[in-house]
């Protein structure tokens, strides 16, 4: 696969672009980062539209602010797309579905397939337990802009599917718990890779559900998986449960 990597100055993109490079399948064909400087050691671009050539892919591990730009490439150039950033506002949101309707796009709040199997547990174990209580505690590394992470949002969804008066909430506020409540904590704290605990309690017992990673690595290996999963779609959204269903 020829793959287009754009945020490959920052921390996931350069490791991102260390395993392609590393690889035997897969080519580095664009970096795309505008903080690149001189001394980059790899084909690099300060926008993605200054690249113009052969590719399979586009990997987008910049920031969510980036989402229309990059979006808009891959449309352009009817590339299937792999966005690795968490965040996004709803108009974001907005601009990925467009963008499906004419691409394959792979857009998942965590690349891990560890994390993906800990949401249809979290799911399986809501629907058995329909009126446990449930919270969810995340740590990340103290620089971790959005909180919540996009992982807890989307473990929080997926309770929700399941739980019909469920709703969110975002630290402990003062008084109870309100029936149907599930209250996300964010901690940010050293370097922490990501810890995500699901805690449901159904009264006279306790289940915890958590998924820890202990390298990035392998979120850059979980957006390669996606671009390889996702080239052989038709437009979508696609996501790291649709990739761990086939396994």
């Amino acid at each position: 696969m020829k793959l287009i990597v754009n945020g490959a100055g920052g921390r996931m993109g350069g490791m991102l672009v260390s395993l392609i490079d590393a690889s035997n399948t897969h080519t580095l064909v664009c970096a795309a980062d505008p903080a690149f400087g001189r001394d980059c050691p790899f084909p690099r671009v300060k926008s993605l539209f200054d690249y113009r050539g052969e590719a399979d892919c586009v990997i987008d591990f910049s920031d969510r602010r980036a989402t229309r730009s990059v979006c808009e490439y891959a449309v352009g150039r009817r590339l299937p797309l792999v966005v690795a950033t968490t965040g996004q506002t709803a108009a974001e949101r907005e601009m990925i579905a467009s963008a499906s309707a004419v691409v394959p796009v792979f857009f998942s709040a965590n690349m891990s397939a560890g994390a993906a199997l800990a949401a249809r547990l979290v799911r399986t174990a809501a629907s058995f337990f329909p009126e446990a209580e449930i919270e969810i505690v995340e740590t990340h590394r103290s620089g971790k802009i959005d909180v919540p992470s996009g992982t807890a949002v989307m473990l929080a969804d997926e309770i929700k599917k399941v739980r019909g008066d469920a709703f969110v909430t975002v630290g402990r506020r003062q008084g109870g718990r309100k029936k149907g409540e599930i209250c996300i904590h964010s901690l940010r704290l050293g370097g922490s890779a990501g810890r995500h605990e699901v805690i449901i309690c159904a009264g006279s017992q306790t289940i915890t559900i958590c998924h820890e990673a202990h390298d990035r690595r392998l979120f850059a290996e979980g957006a390669i998986a996606a671009a390889e999963y996702v080239v052989r779609r038709l437009p979508g959204i696609y996501t790291m449960r649709n990739l761990a269903d086939e396994n």
